[in-house]
């Protein structure tokens, strides 16, 4: 298959068209929103050709068909993540990762099957020069209305110390780059703040961290994720995902229980609409749409990684901040961060 070039040195990213609960139609549509609201990057759309054409016409948006990378294998959401990448070598999170591995794009991004896009990023675009394992890196609203960060929130399910370590250090990059935030603090979730609490994992990765030259102040608890005492707080995939699945729960459940609410009188109902426009204009920034997605963390070029049921405001500030990630010369910025701390990874 005949891939586009990128020799002319412009910023090109790649979208996953077929990834995503409601693909390829929010993929697509939500990649061109991008492309016409910020025209300095090249586009392109790595799915089933005659889709992508179709949506793009019947949602009036002119396309060309160098846009297009047409690939006819999809990894579906339940697809077993290896098994997957080795099975459907033609899908569009195979070819999409290959196109960042052979330098014709600097940035894929997918809302299709986590697992996959994972694995195929490890595997098909590489790891950066002295990481052992990525992260995938989440933002927490805090009461100081700004981010309070998680790593890892699922990319890897089991950790060893060296990983966690290598998380705080991928992470506190990425947020001085991309956020704005120097010298970010950084804490290690435990089940209390005196030194010694927790098991192995949290008391060798403390170690790491305190002979660090990472700005690590100790153990965080569950409470300081929302009051923002910390930047980064660093734990397992497995706590991190369990912490990131629990917040997304908490928008829903609270409009579900202000509806109950309402419909109990008209009073109620009343005063639900007296407080429906302040809460949800200080709620805004726990919207992951505006978001868009997580980076992986870790590999040699851009990866960006999407909910399932992204819509296309999601899709289009997913491929926004992988544009904004290649202009910050973000993955460079890591490998020479990378050796500037006392562990080897």
């Amino acid at each position: 298959m005949d891939h586009p070039n990128n020799s002319d040195g412009q910023c090109r990213i790649a979208v996953d068209a077929m990834g995503g609960d409601f693909a390829p139609a929010t993929a697509v549509l939500g990649a061109l929103q991008a492309y016409h609201q910020s025209k300095d990057f090249e586009l392109l759309l790595v799915g089933n050709k005659d889709e992508i054409l179709k949506i793009a016409s019947s949602n009036q948006f002119s396309i060309k068909e160098e846009m297009i990378v047409h690939t006819d294998e999809v990894i579906e959401m339940g697809d077993s993540p290896t098994l997957s990448i080795k099975k459907k070598p033609n899908s569009s999170i195979v070819i999409g990762a290959k196109l960042v591995k052979e330098k014709k794009a600097d940035g894929f991004v997918s809302a299709g099957n986590t697992g996959a896009m994972t694995v195929s990023s490890i595997f098909n675009i590489g790891r950066i020069k002295g990481v052992v394992r990525p992260t995938l890196t989440a933002p927490f609203p805090n009461e100081k209305d700004g981010f309070t960060f998680i790593s890892d929130v699922g990319a890897f399910v089991d950790s060893k110390p060296l990983h966690l370590f290598g998380y705080a250090i991928l992470s506190s990059i990425f947020i001085e780059e991309i956020y704005g935030i120097k010298n970010p603090k950084i804490g290690l979730l435990n089940v209390g703040e005196e030194e010694g609490k927790g098991y192995q994992l949290t008391s060798e990765t403390g170690k790491l961290l305190s002979d660090s030259n990472l700005n690590y102040i100790g153990n965080v608890e569950g409470k300081d994720i929302f009051k923002g005492t910390v930047d980064l707080v660093v734990c397992d995939g497995f706590i991190g995902n369990i912490l990131l699945k629990f917040a997304e729960s908490i928008i829903p459940f609270l409009k579900a229980r202000i509806k109950n609410y309402a419909s109990l009188a008209i009073l109620n109902k009343l005063r639900a609409l007296m407080v429906r426009t302040p809460l949800r204009e200080a709620l805004k920034s726990t919207n992951y749409e505006l978001h868009g997605g997580l980076p992986l963390l870790g590999v040699d070029g851009i990866s960006i990684i999407g909910h399932g049921s992204s819509t296309p405001l999601a899709i289009k500030n997913m491929v926004l901040r992988a544009k904004e990630m290649h202009h910050k010369n973000l993955i460079k910025k890591i490998e020479v961060a990378i050796n500037q701390y006392s562990v080897n990874q």
